[in-house]
């Protein structure tokens, strides 16, 4: 087991910044890194903390804290999501925003990394709290964001929603409509179609690349999903239609299993009448931990991070780990599954159909031109495709697991960006 492993006490092994941090070294080490340029990536470009007053329903002023960190804006204008959750941390918000640099080197569109947050709980708040709290903050930031600057998109606890509310606020500023200062928004005001799938859709189209490289067939492949969100549902969904059989679904407050699968479209269906999985006539409840760890083809958290850990990745009975979350597995997990044998998709390749899609929603708007729906499905399993090829050649010919190779490949990338154009002064 490498010794990188070894140097993380559990706390550190939890924290997402540290994490990302080992991982970056790792790669580094064995891109043989010049010293300066490792310095420079890293650390974070420019970290942003508000403290944002809102007026609340009952006539009280709440101060939420929020940030806005960039990583990384060497190859083009940071992008990443902006999250609200009441544990929302800086360290987290920087690991976040790493991750998005590498993601976008990863599949080799021209963004930077960032990422944003604020620390509330949106399930105890009306949609009015959230449109002014989503709107001050946008105030608070607006001189570091831009369709030229940092583009934010939807993350988790924010949606369609809150992109028009933070596009229209930048827009009343600037006297002018500009729908590129942000993606993951409502069609209709700019838009792409294809977006809210594409995250589902990339998970999607690497594993039927995994199964092409590892010589496996869709048909008898099981698949367990941990999160029935956005991602979660979307890849349920597209891996359902292609023949897959989705055995397990975990979510926050429950599981489902049915070794014969689940029927997706059905389930779907369920949860938007009764607001939740459970109680899904069509299969049984299940432990949502320990659906983690039942046997499967395929194993796909899609949920948050860290639920993959030193405490259970001995006990996974997957082939294949399909990261569609950020940062769900632990660098003292990822030894434990190449000791397993365990082939990583890791999510700065899986979930990168998210920022694809955002780019091309992002290229759209600046030219006032809209793709059709395939046209936009079609870029983006190329994307995709090309990606996955890329990583695992990486890895082949360095001798290095899935992940590191595809650090390897990001930070490559953004060294030799970071290297021509040079040092300002």
């Amino acid at each position: 087991m490498p010794a990188i492993a070894n140097i993380l006490t559990l706390e550190q092994e939890k924290n997402p910044w540290e994490a990302q941090a080992a991982r970056f070294d790792l790669a580094a080490r064995k891109l043989n890194l010049d010293n300066g340029i490792w310095k420079v990536l890293r650390m974070p470009t420019r970290e942003l903390i508000v403290h944002i007053p809102v007026a609340m329903d009952d006539g009280s002023i709440e101060v939420f804290t929020g940030y806005r960190v960039q990583h990384s804006i060497a190859r083009g204008p940071g992008k990443g999501g902006i999250r609200y959750a009441p544990d929302v941390s800086l360290d987290e918000v920087r690991a976040l925003a790493s991750w998005m640099t590498w993601k976008c080197a990863v599949v080799n569109i021209p963004f930077g990394g960032a990422k944003g947050g604020i620390i509330c709980d949106p399930k105890h708040m009306s949609q009015g709290e959230l449109e002014r709290m989503t709107r001050r903050y946008t105030a608070a930031i607006i001189d570091f964001i831009g369709p030229e600057k940092d583009v934010p998109a939807p993350d988790m606890n924010t949606n369609e929603q809150t992109m028009a509310w933070i596009m229209d606020t930048y827009s009343m500023h600037m006297g002018q409509t500009v729908t590129a200062v942000v993606t993951g928004k409502p069609v209709n005001i700019g838009g792409s179609r294809g977006r809210r799938e594409a995250t589902g859709r990339g998970i999607s189209v690497v594993c039927d690349q995994a199964l092409k490289h590892l010589g496996m067939d869709i048909a008898g492949t099981r698949v367990i999903i941990q999160g029935f969100g956005n991602v979660g549902s979307n890849a349920a969904h597209l891996l359902y239609k292609k023949g897959y059989t989705i055995t397990g679904i975990a979510e926050y407050d429950g599981g489902l299993y049915n070794a014969d699968g689940i029927d997706i479209p059905a389930l779907i269906e369920h949860r938007a009448k009764a607001g939740t999985i459970n109680g899904f006539a069509k299969a049984e409840a299940a432990d949502k931990a320990e659906l983690l760890t039942r046997e499967c083809e395929i194993l796909i958290p899609a949920a948050t991070e860290n639920v993959i850990t030193s405490q259970n990745a001995a006990d996974l009975r997957c082939k294949i780990l399909c990261e569609g979350a950020n940062g769900p597995t632990t660098i003292v997990a990822d030894d434990i599954l190449e000791d397993k044998r365990v082939f990583v998709i890791p999510d700065i390749l899986a979930n990168a159909g998210g920022v694809t899609a955002s780019y091309f929603e992002w290229v759209q708007d600046r030219m006032g031109y809209f793709w059709t729906e395939a046209e936009v499905n079609q870029r983006l399993d190329a994307i995709m495709t090309e990606s996955f090829t890329d990583v695992v050649s990486y890895a082949t010919s360095h001798k290095v697991n899935n992940r590191i190779a595809a650090y390897m490949l990001a930070i490559d990338r953004v060294a030799y960006t970071t290297k021509q154009r040079g040092m300002y002064a």
